[in-house]
């Protein structure tokens, strides 16, 4: 649904301009990519506008520093995203 909301919107941003619903798009991909590696790897072409926005994302400047600065709470095993290598088949 997303990929083809963000293809219809011209797929540099959701809204046609960066917003929140970027960020959350961002969020999610990462979530994903961290909880399920290998289903996303066999997902990746399927989804290349929702990729492409999130590496734009990750790469914006205060993004950029905020995910390399020590306040970044990185995915984990409590988190909301965990690695669930029995699901990830």
């Amino acid at each position: 649904y997303f990929e083809r909301e963000l293809a219809a919107a011209g797929g540099h941003h959701a809204l046609g301009r960066h917003s929140y619903v970027d960020l959350s798009l961002f969020q999610l991909m990462r979530g994903l990519q961290y909880a399920y590696p290998k289903a996303m790897r066999r997902q990746a072409r399927k989804l290349p506008h929702l990729r492409a926005l999130a590496d734009r994302v990750e790469q914006r400047p205060n993004i950029a520093a905020y995910l390399a600065s020590r306040r970044r709470l990185a995915f984990n095993t409590q988190g909301i995203f965990r690695h669930y290598p029995e699901l990830d088949g």
